[in-house]
C-alpha cells in the first residue's frame, strides 16, 4: 500500500481552517469540519490536546491512498508485439509509452512515464486506482479474465462464420450449379464415348441411349448390397483405432483402421465367386446403369446428409460451408456426420468407391479376354491394372494418413465428396482399363519398361514426400528427422523447408500426376480419351494446391511467406 499526499496537507494549517476540498470549503453546508460525525457539537469547550487530535483526523482524510496494481497485458493470438510467431523488431530505445491518472478529489493529473522492455515482450502497465474504486475494479477484472479465458472459442467460431460468408470456392452458387449438374452428365458422355468403336473426338456427342436402357432396379438393389457389404466390413471389431486432428471445440474423435482388412476380404469373396463362376461379365454389359445407380445413390446420400445438418450443432458445422443452401448441398454443412461411431464421411473416402475401382479394374480384365478371344490378358491391360492396384493398396495401408487430408479436417460431407468418392472414383479412375476392352493397344516389353520406370519414380516420391510429412506430424523430435529445417510459426507447429518438402511445396502431387501419366500410357496415342484422366487430375490438383495455398497463407502468415521464398515452386520444378 503506498500513500500519496497532496501538496495542500504539507502547507501549515491555521486555527479553524477548512479543507482545501471543495465539499469541505469554509462555507460549505453540506460537510462541515463542525458536523462531522464522532465529534463534539460546537457548543462544547475542547482541550488543546482534543483539538490536536482532530487536526490529525481531518489530514488523515485528506490524504488520499492509492494502490499500485500492476495489470499484465498478455498478447493475443494476433497481437502485434507477435505477428505469425515472429517477434515485433524493436529498436533499443523503443519503449512503450504509459500513462498514469492520479486523481485528487474533483481534479486528475495524467503523468507519462517510460516503463522498461521485457524480453518476452508482455507489457506491464502500472495505474494508480483510488481505493475506494478498489472493489469495483477487482470485479471488473474478474469478468476481463473471464472473457479472455472463454473467448477464443466464440471468438474463433465467429471470425470463421464472418469469413464463410465472404469466401466461396468453386465459383460460388453458380459454379457448384454447373459442377453438379454436369459432372454426371458429363461423366456418361465420356463412358458412352469410350463404347464406340472409334471414340474420336469428330465423333462427339455420341448417340444417346433410351432412358430405359441407363435404368435398371436390379443393377441398382446390386450396387445397394455393394454399399453395405463394405459398410458390415468397416464395423467389424478389427484394426486399431487412432485418434483424429484436434476439432474446433478440442475433440478428437476415434476411427477404426481396417480398410486393407476390408480389402482383403473383398478380394477372397471376388476370388470365390470366380470359382463359382459367378459372370463377372455382367458389371461390364451394364456398366452405365451400374454408374446411373451409383449416381442416384449419392444424389439420395447427399440429400440425407443437407436434411441431418440442419439439426447439427454449431460446433460440428465445417469451416468450408457458407450457410448457403445450395452451396452447403455442394461442399457438406456438417464436417463429420455419424451414425453413432459409423463415420459416413470417412467411410465413403476409401471403401465402396477406393475398393471398388480394383473390382472393376479386374471385371474390365475379365471383359478384355473375353471380347477380344484373348487367352491372357494384354500387356497393357496387365500394367493398368498392376499400377492401380499398387495405388489403392498403398493408400488402405496408409489409411491413418487419410485423417490429415482437407478432405477430412476443412471440407464438409455433401454431394462433392459423395459424388466423387462414390461415382467418380471408381467409374473414371478406372478409365483406362474400361478403354482397352474395346480398343487393344500392343505394347513392346522396352515401352513397357520405361512406362514401369515412369510409374515407379512416381510412386517413390509420392510414398516418400507422404511418409515424411506423415512422420513428422507424428513426432517431429524423431531422430530420423533431425536433419531437417523447419520454419517455425505461430500456431506451435512447424513447416518443413528441407528433405522431399524443400523440392517442391507439393512433392506428393508431382508423383501423382506422373503416376497418372504412366497409368495412361499404356493404352498408346490413337486418341487422347484415355488421357482425360491426366488433363482432369492435373486441373485437379492445381486447384487443391491453389486451395492449399490459400488455407496455409491464412493459417501460418508470415511463416508460410517464408516458405514460399525458401520453396519458390508449387508442384513442377522450375516450371510451376
Amino acid at each position: 500500500m503506498t500513500a500519496i499526499k497532496p501538496l495542500t496537507s504539507f502547507r501549515q494549517r491555521k486555527s479553524g481552517s477548512a479543507s482545501s476540498s471543495p465539499s469541505r470549503r469554509r462555507g460549505s453546508r453540506s460537510r462541515s469540519r463542525s458536523r462531522s460525525p464522532g465529534r463534539p457539537p460546537r457548543s462544547s469547550r475542547r482541550s488543546a490536546s482534543a483539538s490536536h487530535q482532530a487536526d490529525r483526523k481531518e489530514v488523515r482524510k485528506e490524504i488520499l491512498e492509492v494502490k499500485l496494481t500492476p495489470l499484465v497485458l498478455k498478447p493475443f493470438g494476433n497481437s502485434i508485439n507477435r505477428y505469425n510467431g515472429e517477434p515485433e523488431h524493436r529498436e533499443k530505445n523503443d519503449l512503450p509509452h504509459k500513462t498514469t491518472q492520479v486523481h485528487t478529489g474533483s481534479f486528475s493529473l495524467q503523468e507519462k512515464f517510460h516503463l522498461p522492455q521485457e524480453s518476452s515482450y508482455l507489457s506491464t502497465q502500472y495505474s494508480l486506482r483510488p481505493r475506494r474504486e478498489e472493489i469495483k475494479l477487482k470485479e471488473i477484472d474478474a469478468q476481463e479474465e473471464k472473457i479472455v479465458k472463454e473467448g477464443p472459442t466464440s471468438l474463433r467460431t465467429f471470425e470463421v462464420t464472418t469469413k464463410q460468408l465472404k469466401e466461396v470456392e468453386f465459383g460460388g452458387v453458380p459454379g457448384v450449379l454447373t459442377i453438379m449438374l454436369g459432372l454426371p452428365a458429363f461423366l456418361f458422355l465420356l463412358l458412352l464415348m469410350c463404347k464406340q468403336k472409334e471414340p474420336s473426338l469428330l465423333n462427339f456427342p455420341p448417340p444417346l441411349p433410351a432412358l430405359s436402357d441407363l435404368w435398371d432396379a436390379r443393377v441398382f438393389g446390386l450396387y445397394l448390397v455393394w454399399f453395405f457389404l463394405q459398410a458390415l466390413f468397416y464395423l467389424l471389431p478389427i484394426g486399431k483405432v487412432v485418434e483424429g486432428t484436434p476439432l474446433a471445440d478440442g475433440r478428437r474423435l476415434k476411427y477404426r483402421l481396417n480398410g486393407f482388412y476390408a480389402f482383403i476380404l473383398t478380394s477372397g469373396l471376388v476370388g470365390a465367386s470366380l470359382l463359382w463362376d459367378v459372370e463377372l461379365y455382367y458389371v461390364y454389359n451394364h456398366f452405365l446403369q451400374f454408374a446411373l445407380a451409383a449416381t442416384v445413390w449419392a444424389v439420395v446420400l447427399s440429400v440425407y446428409l443437407c436434411a441431418r445438418a440442419l439439426k447439427a450443432p454449431r460446433n460440428d458445422l465445417s469451416p468450408a460451408s457458407s450457410g448457403n443452401a445450395i452451396y452447403d448441398f455442394f461442399i457438406g454443412r456438417e464436417l463429420n456426420p455419424r451414425i453413432g461411431t459409423f463415420d459416413l464421411k470417412y467411410f465413403c473416402e476409401l471403401r465402396p468407391g477406393l475398393i471398388g475401382w480394383v473390382v472393376i479394374n479386374l471385371v474390365m480384365l475379365l471383359a478384355e479376354m473375353k471380347v477380344q478371344n484373348r487367352a491372357f490378358p494384354s500387356l497393357a491391360m496387365i500394367l493398368v491394372n498392376s499400377f492401380q492396384l499398387l495405388y489403392v493398396v498403398d493408400a488402405l495401408w496408409n489409411e491413418e494418413a487419410l485423417l490429415t487430408t482437407m478432405d477430412i479436417i476443412h471440407d464438409g460431407f455433401g454431394f462433392m465428396l459423395a459424388f466423387g468418392d462414390l461415382v467418380w472414383v471408381p467409374f473414371i479412375y478406372s478409365f483406362q482399363a474400361f478403354y482397352l476392352v474395346a480398343h487393344p493397344n500392343e505394347l513392346s516389353w522396352p515401352a513397357a519398361s520405361l512406362i514401369v520406370a515412369l510409374k515407379l519414380c512416381g510412386f517413390i516420391i509420392f510414398r516418400c514426400a507422404n511418409s515424411q510429412k506423415n512422420a513428422f506430424r507424428k513426432n517431429p523430435n524423431d531422430p530420423k528427422l533431425a536433419h531437417l529445417k523447419t520454419i517455425h510459426t505461430s500456431t506451435g507447429k512447424n513447416l518443413l523447408v528441407s528433405g522431399w518438402w524443400g523440392f517442391v511445396r507439393h512433392p506428393n502431387y508431382l508423383g501423382d500426376l506422373i503416376m497418372a501419366l504412366a497409368w495412361s500410357l499404356p493404352c498408346g496415342f490413337s486418341h487422347i480419351l484415355p488421357y482425360f484422366y491426366v488433363i482432369y487430375f492435373t486441373a485437379l490438383l492445381v486447384h487443391r494446391e491453389a486451395r492449399d495455398e490459400h488455407h496455409c497463407k491464412r493459417k501460418y502468415g508470415l511463416a508460410w511467406e517464408k516458405y514460399c521464398q525458401r520453396v519458390p515452386y508449387r508442384i513442377f520444378p522450375h516450371v510451376y
